[in-house]
């Protein structure tokens, strides 16, 4: 790398100061933010599930025009221990990965990229405890009127809009139902398969073998083996200034109640009761088979005190509209319409060079390559690129970023089934 590309990059980061940021902020800050309310309520079978709820954090510490809340759902399986480290080490996680003195513009560009580097960071951390339990994760981070919401496992997020359209904001990681997932698991070194038992029949779902774990995506699993990513899929919206609830549930909810099923049997009544009634309605379809866990946030405009009620009738417009993409022009575009949500955002490879960008800067003070995911700082003769393929590969590019460490980069390697790969020295 020259030393007038060094420059670039120093250049790049230098840091704002606070006052400006605020000042920032204050000029920004023209629309009113909505209310958030929320509700949660359980019931236990194994007592393996856990949730976070966060509703006050700020971007920048004590400026309240900067604040955003997050709310988590950890189903554990094979103990506690995996759920427990991610609900307490997750969130910082993912803000470390965050570049400081950033726009909200760009800080929520950013935290797609931030949620992988988190995820996968504090799965690599938990590995090394050498404890064997896993968790699925549904994380929410709600910003004013946008929606980021990160997931691995079969834990669940929905969206219910004013205009009374059920989206669905994340994917199922199960086995059984995902064949794309499937076909990486046993691209990667996995078998999948379903439970023999005596006399050859196969019984269950489809598991992952060794391990025998239904799904292809959590935290932990240590004992399961690498090709069980820890890499999220990714969505993020805006919804309307007309408002929305979600509703966040682990698959004791979601085995028993369809995502409208949920969103009908709650509609009308506020986040808390809400959430008991969505429990109670899972409970009377399936019986207690599962821990069953419920968060209900309600985004609320602000000048009204409780959601509004949602229409009895879908309105007549097409789900295309009501749900779309964002187009060349609708970074201009007030949403104002009931039920509108703008997809800013998704992704689900579990291709870790694909998720993390190529624009991670030298640390300015130091010239020194930081880890794209544990943001630990390294010589550049030890910064592996992403990019990085065999010596004399056509494909390899190792001077293009992000980069890894050489803990993250085996990480890397594990995940997609290749054999540790040689050292590859970054220009």
């Amino acid at each position: 790398m020259s030393d007038s590309e060094i420059t670039r990059m120093k250049q790049k980061t230098t840091p704002v100061p606070l006052g400006t940021l605020i000042g920032r902020e204050l000029r920004n800050d023209k629309a009113e933010q909505p209310t958030i309310k929320y509700g949660q309520a359980a019931l236990a079978k194994k007592g393996e599930d856990y949730f976070l709820i966060k509703p006050d954090c700020q971007r920048i510490p004590s400026n309240p025009l900067t604040s955003f809340s997050v709310f988590a759902i950890f189903d554990g399986h094979n103990g506690i221990s995996a759920a427990i480290f991610a609900k307490e080490n997750l969130l910082n996680n993912v803000l470390s990965a965050i570049p400081q003195g950033i726009s909200r513009e760009e800080w929520l560009q950013a935290l797609p990229r931030a949620l992988v580097a988190g995820f996968v960071k504090t799965d690599i951390e938990f590995q090394q405890k050498g404890e064997t339990s896993g968790t699925t994760v549904t994380f929410v981070v709600i910003d004013g009127w946008t929606i980021t919401v990160a997931s691995v496992g079969d834990s669940r997020c929905i969206l219910d809009t004013q205009g009374g359209v059920v989206s669905l904001l994340t994917v199922d990681h199960r086995l059984e139902e995902n064949e794309e997932e499937r076909q990486r698991v046993t691209a990667s070194g996995g078998e999948v398969g379903r439970l023999n038992v005596f006399g050859g029949n196969e019984v269950g779902p489809l598991r992952c073998w060794p391990g025998g774990l239904c799904l292809s995506r959590s935290i932990g699993d240590t004992d399961v083996g690498e090709f069980i990513v820890p890499i999220p899929h990714v969505k993020q919206v805006k919804i309307s200034n007309a408002g929305g609830r979600l509703i966040i549930a682990s698959d004791g909810i979601w085995d028993a109640l369809s995502s409208d099923s949920a969103a009908q049997s709650c509609r009308g009544l506020p986040a808390e009761l809400a959430a008991k009634l969505v429990v109670k309605e899972a409970l009377r379809s399936r019986g207690l088979k599962d821990d069953t866990t419920c968060l209900v946030v309600d985004i609320i405009p602000y000048d009204h005190p409780v959601l509004p009620p949602t229409p009895k009738k879908k309105q007549s417009l097409l789900t295309s509209f009501l749900f779309r993409r964002r187009s060349h022009n609708a970074r201009s575009n007030k949403l104002s319409a009931v039920g509108v949500v703008e997809e800013l955002f998704e992704e689900g490879s579990a291709m870790l060079a694909e998720r993390l960008g190529k624009d991670f800067p030298l640390d300015p003070s130091s010239g020194l390559f930081r880890c794209a995911v544990c943001q630990a700082d390294q010589p550049p003769s030890e910064g592996l690129s992403v990019n990085s393929g065999p010596f004399f590969s056509p494909a390899s590019k190792p001077w293009e970023g992000p980069f890894l460490c050489a803990t993250c980069r085996r990480k890397k390697d594990a995940m997609e089934g290749k054999r540790p790969s040689r050292p590859t020295i970054a220009a």
